[in-house]
């Protein structure tokens, strides 16, 4: 039987990590391709989204394309959206109209109701024996759009990580989470995390200051100095211990145990307001967060607050985690690039030659010097090593060009590995190059 390893380019994970020598890991992966990628899209809905929603769904087939350069084609996917907003955490009521507050806002349930061809709260996308099988009619872009756009009438204090706890143990979206498969959460937000404890941040305490969102940052973000005052901030970093906001680890660990502890079976993203610079300012006698990027929107000027809880909840995760600036009217590069992280979480073929040494200068195109060798979870064993297949061995690895597989590298060179057995469930394959 010949197995297709594909690469994963995931590091620091379960301590399998091996390093031999000068060489370095370019790749972990299970010797078994796993092709299930849930994939949860958390979309801030409070004014001022429109624009930025616009863009993720412009830019959405972009990641679908990517995807589709995984070996057998685009993996067997499930899709599903949910807010930002999570209300007031049934506490009372906050305001009237757009960025209003109420009761526990959408509850982080998938959003549906707007895609009439959707049949379910979730898209599925399946390959059944060389076909798809679906739950939509017409284009999957088509009905990614209408889940999506999901306006922006919600919550000002938005919870993005709140909301995608919710979303992944509600029981109302039972179905969508499937417990062996690849997990991807790509959040899209122009303020940063505001996942409450309670609703006591948005009581009458006095000494939380005016009503707004600048509480959110006042509680959940350490700065050097003062927080309140105004003027340029040095140091920021996500608080801990914060008597109103949540901590961001318990979100991470809430991932990987849902994955069976297993972090490498992840991938998190977030496209937001870049995390610095960091500044307060003086807004009508008020302390306000200062924007910390602007650009040209189809519909005027447009700007996004730092994302420091954000941008610490992603950067946790290493090379599994993947942040972008929301501060572009085209966000096809920011999506295309989260469209790689999934296409390497699911299985990538492809190898970057450009970061490799040459082991054969004279020779036609790079030749990297590699070894790779199957590593099991649950065996105290030495890794197993394979074989070059120039050496005639039944188990052999391989570098094969495919340019249609690996558009994207410049030698379009790809890692085949051949097996004569069914390797173990829980065996993962590592690949050690030298560095040029």
């Amino acid at each position: 039987m010949r197995w297709l390893v594909v690469l994963a380019a995931l590091a620091g994970c379960k301590d399998t990590k091996i390093v031999v020598g000068g060489l370095r890991e370019v790749a972990s992966l299970k010797a078994i391709p796993d092709r299930d990628l849930d994939l949860l899209f958390v979309i801030d809905n409070s004014p001022s989204m429109l624009d930025k929603q616009a863009a993720l769904v412009a830019s959405f087939p972009q990641m679908i394309d990517v995807l589709a350069e995984v070996d057998g084609g685009l993996p067997n996917l499930h899709i599903g959206v949910v807010t930002s907003d999570l209300g007031t955490n049934n506490g009372p009521s906050i305001g009237s109209g757009p960025g209003s507050c109420v009761g526990v806002g959408d509850d982080g349930l998938l959003q549906h109701a707007s895609a009439p061809g959707l049949h379910g709260n979730y898209i599925e996308d399946l390959d059944a024996s060389g076909t798809r099988a679906r739950n939509y009619d017409g284009e999957l872009r088509d009905v990614f759009t209408q889940i999506a756009s999901v306006g922006d009438v919600g919550c000002g204090f938005e919870q993005h990580l709140g909301a995608m706890q919710r979303a992944l143990t509600n029981p109302a979206n039972d179905g969508f989470l499937r417990p062996t498969a690849n997990l991807a959460v790509v959040i899209l937000a122009d303020e940063d995390d505001c996942s409450m404890i309670g609703s006591s941040l948005l009581g009458t305490d006095p000494a939380l200051g005016s009503l707004q969102s600048f509480r959110c940052f006042d509680q959940g973000v350490v700065c050097d100095g003062d927080p309140r005052a105004i003027g340029d901030k040095a140091n920021c970093h996500a608080r801990d211990g914060s008597p109103y906001l949540r901590d961001v680890t318990p979100f991470l660990d809430l991932l990987v145990s849902l994955k069976n502890g297993d972090p490498r079976s992840v991938l998190v993203a977030a496209i937001a307001g870049d995390p610095a610079p960091v500044a307060v300012a003086d807004v009508m006698g008020l302390p306000a967060l200062a924007p910390s990027c602007t650009y040209a929107a189809p519909n005027g000027p447009a700007t996004a607050a730092p994302a420091v809880r954000l941008a610490a909840f992603v950067e946790a995760f290493s090379d599994r985690g993947t942040l972008t600036s929301i501060c572009s009217a085209d966000l096809t590069a920011s999506v295309a690039t989260i469209g790689e992280s999934a296409k390497a979480l699911v299985g990538d073929p492809c190898i970057d030659t450009s970061v490799l040494a040459d082991s054969d200068p004279d020779a036609a195109g790079i030749q990297p010097a590699c070894e790779v060798t199957d590593v099991r979870d649950s065996a105290q064993q030495a890794p197993t090593s394979l074989a070059g297949c120039d050496g005639g061995a039944a188990d052999c690895f391989r570098f094969v060009a495919d340019p249609v597989g690996c558009p994207a590298t410049a030698d379009h060179l790809r890692v085949r590995v051949d097996r004569t057995h069914t390797p173990a469930a829980d065996a993962w394959t590592h690949v050690r190059c030298q560095p040029n």
